[in-house]
């Protein structure tokens, strides 16, 4: 028998694939990654949404994992691939558990997960609870701005439910040029009241601030309204409380009951993903039978597609959609990598060849 290689072996040798790099993410990399640069996350957001308009993005639906014995908590699986130029597979692996609250801890905490496009390695894993509060806040900024061009241009912000989520859209909305005259505040808990109004405060927010006494108080004296809360069911449900038309992030997506959304305009970021899992779209199809009540996708609008009416409420509920959520952790690590401190774990993958 011969001692030399077989062509096709020869070649396999040759042009071996460089063993492949897996790299951990802290949080405090994350977050200095992307502070300071809510402008340009949102025109990657923008960029984003208009390639999964295009078709070029896989978003399966988002898997819930629910407990019996917690019927609070769920942890919630979005699995994602997207195109463009920086092709990327992944997967954000997010708990919500409302109960850490009286804690002190967060209620959510996120992993993110980067697949390379080509042989389907893991690359990277990063803490992604700041990764998905900077997408679900950069997306609020992106449709706040193409959703009120067509509209005077909010001066009153109310903010019903002032967590971390609410600190993330402020942030973004005040990275991106918004100012306001008046900034209401509402929330059931009146320690979270007071932590937002501080950190307003502390931010140099321009603006009065108002810590109101009732819903219905917040939502009629704002312009701009913020549905930030962890509701499960549907708690609004006066359609009087939007008789002046306000422009609404409904990015909670369960506080409005059904018969708000029908008297209104409805725009959603995925039509498939956001009438699922009983948000208040979700409930509003139930109820009507038929997804007639819905006007269209942010992309629609960005698009040109879709004209918007300005004599009804106008309501964004945003699901929230796994391609985010690569694209900006793609961009975290490639900031990381650039700053040359990616922290790599040495023989992370092992065995990796064929035949021992």
């Amino acid at each position: 028998m011969s001692d030399l290689l077989s062509p096709a072996t020869e070649r396999a040798t040759s042009h071996a694939a460089p063993a492949p790099t897996f790299a951990v993410i802290s949080g405090a990399q994350v977050q200095d990654a992307l502070s300071g640069h809510e402008e340009q996350i949102v025109r990657l957001v923008e960029a984003t949404y208009r390639l999964h308009g295009a078709g070029d993005s896989v978003n399966p639906a988002s898997y819930f994992l629910r407990f019996p014995d917690r019927p609070t908590a769920r942890i919630i699986a979005l699995p994602a691939s997207i195109g463009g130029s920086d092709h990327v597979d992944g997967l954000k692996w997010i708990s919500s558990f409302p109960a850490n609250v009286t804690s002190g801890l967060p209620r959510a905490s996120a992993v993110l997960i980067l697949n390379d496009h080509d042989t389907g390695y893991p690359f990277a894993c990063l803490e992604s609870s700041i990764i998905s509060a900077t997408r679900t806040a950069a997306s609020a900024a992106l449709a706040a701005d193409w959703l009120s061009r067509d509209r005077t241009r909010p001066a009153r912000i109310g903010f019903f439910g002032t967590g971390l989520i609410a600190r993330y859209i402020h942030t973004f909305l005040a990275g991106t040029g918004w100012t306001f005259d008046a900034i209401g505040v509402y929330d059931v808990s009146a320690d979270s009241t007071a932590g937002f109004s501080g950190y307003l405060k502390q931010s140099g927010a321009r603006g009065r601030i108002t810590v109101h006494d009732s819903a219905e108080e917040l939502i009629r004296s704002s312009d701009l309204v913020v549905f930030a809360t962890v509701a499960g069911e549907p708690h609004v449900t006066d359609p009087a409380w939007f008789g002046h038309n306000p422009l609404v992030l409904h990015v909670s997506l369960r506080d409005l009951a059904p018969r708000i959304l029908l008297g209104s305009a409805n725009i959603v970021d995925d039509v498939e993903h956001c009438l699922k899992a009983d948000t208040s779209p979700h409930l509003a199809e139930q109820l009507t039978g038929d997804r007639d009540f819905l006007d269209g996708t942010l992309d629609d609008v960005m698009t040109g597609r879709l004209t918007l009416p300005t004599d009804r409420p106008l309501i964004f509920s945003p699901f929230g959609l796994g391609v985010l959520d690569l694209a900006v952790g793609k961009y975290v690590y490639d900031e990381v990598a650039r700053a040359g401190q990616l922290r790599l774990i040495d023989d992370f993958f092992h065995d990796l060849r064929r035949y021992g």
